[in-house]
């Protein structure tokens, strides 16, 4: 299966373990912890808003939705957040074909270092599976957290925009050299 509009890219790839996390597909026993962080006032601060919880239980009655560039967080068999990696999702017309990075984390989990290896591991999976490819994001400018995270893992700032009535930070991550 072509993942992330990506190529060939097998989809889903074995689950990534780090020191401490695994990122994995979503699994049914994710329901409870994907509602908790899309009806999240803290996590959503800068996203526009949180969705209303009655309205998250009837979207996803079940498992939640597999997709090809979606990392579940698992700590310890819980999850704690999600990381993403996807290519001409819209969202980000400056991205122009390059995959984007997204992640979000519960507030239980902030502070502590999970969002920065989560995503380190996301990224050396997607450098080993297709090398030379850049990764973009973007950020409110408001978000100092994000930000710090985004020059941690690599990413440089480009440019800010103007979206969703605030200012953005898009950066582009330079891919690593492919081996050989």
């Amino acid at each position: 299966m072509t993942a992330l509009g990506l190529g060939p890219v097998a989809w889903p790839p074995a689950p990534i373990s780090t020191e401490r996390l695994v990122l994995r597909e979503p699994e049914a026993r994710d329901r409870p912890g994907l509602i908790d962080l899309l009806a999240s006032p803290e996590v959503h601060r800068y996203l526009g808003g949180p969705r209303p919880r009655e309205e998250l239980e009837r979207a996803i009655p079940g498992a939640p939705d597999r997709r090809p560039g979606l990392f579940v967080v698992d700590l310890g068999g819980a999850m704690i957040g999600q990381v993403t990696l996807t290519k001409d999702t819209g969202y980000l017309p400056r991205a122009a074909g390059a995959a984007e990075l997204g992640y979000l984390f519960l507030p239980e989990a902030w502070g502590r270092g999970y969002a920065a290896e989560a995503c380190a591991a996301a990224l050396g999976w997607f450098d080993d599976a297709l090398p030379g490819e850049p990764v973009v994001l973007a950020t409110r400018t408001a978000n100092a957290r994000s930000l710090r995270l985004a020059a941690r893992l690599g990413f440089t700032e480009v440019e800010r925009f103007e979206a969703y009535g605030a200012e953005q930070c898009y950066g582009v991550r330079s891919p690593a050299a492919p081996p050989g």
